[in-house]
């Protein structure tokens, strides 16, 4: 038996379904551990497939090629690093679901399998609809020591990594696909240091990093000592190989070398989320670049921002696309973001076309005045127009509502909503506002400091769809709004709880009524980066057509 494991946690990115890349980057990684002189590499969760598969899950061509690039991996680990790789594995009957697996590859051989026991069913999980749980904790073996290998929600309940410390595990490896959300990393810390406080064991926690879809994953990959101090911290948002040196002594194992990175937080941790989200899903779905309505408003801009972080200013096309409303300070603005990030900006005026709709149409409106009709004309206008260049140029087009616009249904069907996708989704108004701030105060991609104009920061916000319009001539102030929001929608909290907290009844029944009224619209947004704890789509998911109210009750 060793008295000293050089254990190396892959932070790395998989692609959903392209098993044979997948295998190849565990095939380079787990070259570069050996390299750097690891017993054993410790892959994510389901790396070889990606994750999450969804209802890819049940399709047992790919329970075969998953099958078959793990045995080929196998080979890799003859005369050198072992390996802990994630994937699907068939069922024992045919007819039953597959399980999420973790095979343990040394020697050349595989040399074991562990089924994952605790199959999330909440918020974006939806595992117990596609697999099948393991029934038994499994422990493996590597040079004398053995090891039990918790996967990812196997650490949220305690028996597992109990009936994995009487079996004789002395380490815990627990790979991970854990989704980014605000309080994530503070989340996963409070159940590991459970974990390891109940057994006396120390635990690895990796992590994968990648977009796919609406989630993010955040790596942020690290490791406990038994004490429950923190002996490892991988980077957030990157990919990484974390390369730790752990020996035995009399009180059990013991980290002595790993690296310790700082982690990032706040607005800087939303904004690295939204540049990730939207890099690979513009890469994996195969786009060249993007492009979108820049408005001279602050929702536009810092997408544009993201856009160019993540992809390259060159990959980026912007078109403003001005009415008779639009004012002159959103061409300026609009202007100098585009000089200040190198986006190339294309100016289409929309009046032409605004013009012949009327004249189409106002024959059949039968003397009605203007209301929101002619306003939604000239976000429709837009939205074809962006569309159409979005076919011509092969760009994928960005739409730019933010979650209280969203919310309350302040945003036009197939106008301001056309688009592939939306790094601003799961955004609040005033979180807009401070990762603008942050992102000019910073310059995290090397694209330069301050691209947003100060002025599109402090002017009020408008949609420039009619005269001196404002966004609270029909909406309360946005850190209201967001307050109110942030009651109904991430606490489900009662009206009588947030009237209760200060705000205006009449207010918070009104806000209810347009996010109750606003789903249909929800429902036909694109998809974009999951923030915060409730985000539309993926954890909140109403019905359409809602009979219920809620009714402030108190005096």
């Amino acid at each position: 038996m060793t008295d000293r494991l050089v254990i190396a946690a892959i932070q790395a990115n998989p692609t959903v379904g392209a098993v044979e890349a997948n295998e190849a980057l565990a095939r380079q990684r787990l070259a570069e551990a050996k390299a750097a002189g690891a017993d054993i590499a410790v892959f994510p969760e389901l790396f070889l497939a990606g994750y999450p598969t969804e209802d890819l899950t049940l399709k047992p061509a790919l329970w075969r090629v998953c099958k078959e690039a793990v045995e080929r991996l196998a080979d890799e680990t003859k005369g050198g690093c072992a390996a802990l790789v994630g994937l699907i594995w068939p069922p024992e009957t045919p007819g039953e679901r597959p399980y999420n697996a973790l095979a343990y590859l040394a020697e050349g051989e595989l040399k074991g399998l562990a089924f994952k026991r605790e199959l999330p069913n909440y918020g974006v999980f939806d595992e117990k609809r596609v697999f099948q749980p393991g029934l038994s904790a499994e422990v493996f073996e590597l040079k004398g020591v053995k090891f039990g290998a918790p996967i990812c929600e196997d650490i949220w309940e305690s028996r597992v990594c109990a009936d994995l410390k009487a079996r004789g595990a002395e380490i815990l490896l627990s790979p991970n696909g854990s989704p980014y959300r605000r309080t994530a990393d503070d989340e996963r810390m409070r159940v590991s240091r459970a974990r390891v406080a109940e057994t006396g064991l120390p635990l690895v926690y990796v992590n994968e990093v990648c977009g796919q879809d609406e989630l993010v994953f955040d790596g942020g990959s690290f490791a406990l000592q038994a004490s429950g101090e923190v002996c490892m911290r991988l980077p957030m948002f990157e990919e990484a190989l974390g390369v730790t040196a752990w020996e035995k002594g009399e009180a059990g194992w013991t980290c002595v070398e790993a690296p310790m990175l700082e982690w990032c937080s706040g607005a800087e941790e939303i904004y690295r989320a939204m540049v990730l989200g939207l890099r690979d899903y513009v890469r994996k779905s195969g786009f060249p670049g993007v492009l979108l309505g820049l408005s001279g408003g602050v929702d536009s801009a810092i997408v544009a921002v993201v856009a160019a972080d993540a992809l390259g200013a060159e990959n980026v096309r912007c078109f403003m696309l001005p009415s008779k409303y639009t004012s002159n300070h959103s061409l300026e603005d609009a202007q100098g973001l585009a000089r200040a990030t190198g986006i190339r900006l294309d100016e289409i005026a929309i009046g032409p076309a605004v013009e012949a709709f009327a004249q189409m149409l106002t024959p059949f409106y039968e003397g009605r005045p203007a209301d929101l009709t002619e306003e939604n004309i000239q976000a429709r206008a837009r939205g074809v127009s962006l569309m159409a260049l979005s076919n011509k140029l092969g760009l994928m087009l960005l739409t730019t509502g933010n979650k209280s616009e969203m919310a309350v249904g302040y945003a036009t069907l197939y106008g301001d909503m056309c688009g592939g996708y939306n790094v601003l989704k799961d955004l609040y108004k005033t979180d807009v506002y401070k990762v603008c701030e942050w992102r000019n105060a910073n310059d995290p991609y090397g694209t330069g400091k301050d691209p947003i104009p100060r002025r599109i920061l402090t002017k009020a916000p408008s949609a420039e769809l009619r005269p001196d319009q404002k966004d609270q001539d029909s909406l309360p102030p946005y850190d209201v709004l967001d307050a109110i929001l942030h009651g109904l929608v991430e606490e489900e909290a009662s009206l009588d709880d947030i009237v209760g907290r200060g705000f205006d009844a009449a207010t918070v029944e009104r806000v209810q009524r347009l996010l109750y009224a606003s789903e249909y619209k929800r429902r036909q947004a694109p998809p974009g980066v999951k923030i915060g704890l409730k985000a539309f789509g993926r954890d909140r998911r109403y019905p359409i057509v809602n009979g219920f109210r809620d009714e402030v009750t108190k005096g």
